[in-house]
């Protein structure tokens, strides 16, 4: 399942300088999605992607680990892993299983990189400002096992505690838990946070008594990119 909303995108801009007179070319390969639900039912999955640059783009996609809990990398691969696409033309990357074992009673998250490099003419005589564009969406494996499984089930169910100068949430559930949004006394965190399956973070809370009592208001983004009902706990 692809979301076609929300957060978790993330983009970095890579760029190179030619002198001599000055031109400006910046790549625009758009995701089809914020992040890829990939059913463990099936072996394989596709992200749409669209050049929106007047110019042929080189698209060049991979995976890279989020933490210490993902999978290997080489748990599944891209192809293609790079190709051309023309100016104002769609193609589709497709993400294989490769058949290594993954926890089939949790989630896994890795990072999909898809990146959209310009091609250009001879640059010889010209000054030219040159950027590649890498999306950064997740990908999150659910086992077949969790199938039905959607992450609204459990965020009610997340667990927070006071930690001096910090905030912790445990979550017991076997989905990631992404969070659109978390309020502590009526002020946002800033960041992206998330916390892996059966696992704890720790989240700093700046200018925070180290006591006293806290309100945390959450909410989590499904699996559609959406933000989900908000929730709120009372800590000590």
């Amino acid at each position: 399942m692809l979301s076609l909303f929300g957060q978790g995108y993330e983009q970095i801009i890579m760029f190179s300088v030619f002198f001599f007179s000055i031109s400006v070319s910046q790549a625009s390969v758009v995701v089809g999605g914020t992040r890829v639900i990939f059913d463990g039912t099936k072996k394989t999955t596709t992200v749409s992607v669209q050049n929106k640059d007047n110019v042929t783009n080189i698209v060049q996609s991979w995976l890279a680990i989020v933490d210490e809990t993902s999978p290997a990398k080489d748990s599944f691969i891209t192809t293609p892993p790079l190709f051309r696409l023309k100016a104002g033309e769609k193609g589709f990357v497709r993400i294989l299983r490769t058949g290594k074992p993954m926890p089939e009673d949790r989630e896994s998250m890795l990072w999909l990189n898809i990146k959209g490099i310009p091609e250009t003419d001879d640059v010889s005589d010209k000054n030219i400002v040159q950027f590649a564009i890498n999306s950064r969406i997740k990908l999150i494996y659910r086992p077949a096992a969790l199938k039905n499984a959607i992450p609204e089930e459990f965020a009610q169910k997340l667990q927070w505690s006071n930690d001096g100068r910090a905030i912790k949430v445990k979550n017991d559930s076997p989905l990631y838990m992404n969070f659109s949004e978390i309020f502590i006394n009526g002020k946002a965190v800033p960041e992206a946070w998330f916390v892996a399956p059966y696992s704890t973070i720790r989240i700093p809370v700046a200018n925070a008594s180290p006591a006293g009592k806290k309100e945390i208001t959450w909410s989590v983004i499904n699996d559609y990119g959406m933000s989900g009902p908000k929730y709120k706990a009372i800590i000590q």
